[in-house]
């Protein structure tokens, strides 16, 4: 019997609105589809910390997470043989200051903008999409959702 015990990645991240209710996307350098501002979370760091800091490297702001909208599990799959547990916080509402301070970590980050769920189901990987709609919907319901591949279980 193995005494090691198993090994999860933990990815946290803030899904940032404007007033109509619109997620904020950030298109990544690296690859071909959009996320969330967040990231992978270090080593004796938490998953606010981790959120935190990720949204200061990729934007340039300096928010402290509100509350957790939801956590989502995710198998190994395409090639990616860790499991995942991603922490989703609230990150508010931008300001039209918060907007003009945005200074994106070029060698990561592209581009961002704020997209209705339609248009976030054609930017983002499908489990990605269900995670930011499911957590659009515990913005409006202020519940936490616990979800398994972007999916909201009872």
């Amino acid at each position: 019997m193995s005494t090691e015990l198993p090994k999860k990645v933990v990815a946290a991240g803030m899904l940032f609105h404007d007033e109509r209710g619109r997620a904020l996307l950030v298109e990544p350098t690296y690859k071909p589809l959009w996320e969330i501002p967040g990231g992978v979370v270090e080593a004796l760091e938490s998953p606010s910390a981790g959120a935190r800091r990720e949204v200061l490297e990729e934007l340039g702001l300096d928010i402290t997470p509100g509350r957790l909208l939801a956590l989502d599990y995710s198998p190994p799959r395409d090639g990616r043989k860790q499991e995942v547990q991603i922490i989703v916080f609230d990150g508010g509402r931008l300001s039209d200051d918060q907007l003009r301070r945005i200074r994106l970590q070029e060698d990561e980050i592209a581009s961002y903008r704020f997209v209705e769920i339609a248009e976030a189901e054609r930017l983002l990987a499908p489990i990605l999409a269900r995670r930011v709609k499911a957590c659009l919907e515990a913005l409006k319901t202020g519940e936490t959702l616990y979800l398994e591949d972007g999916m909201p279980l009872p």
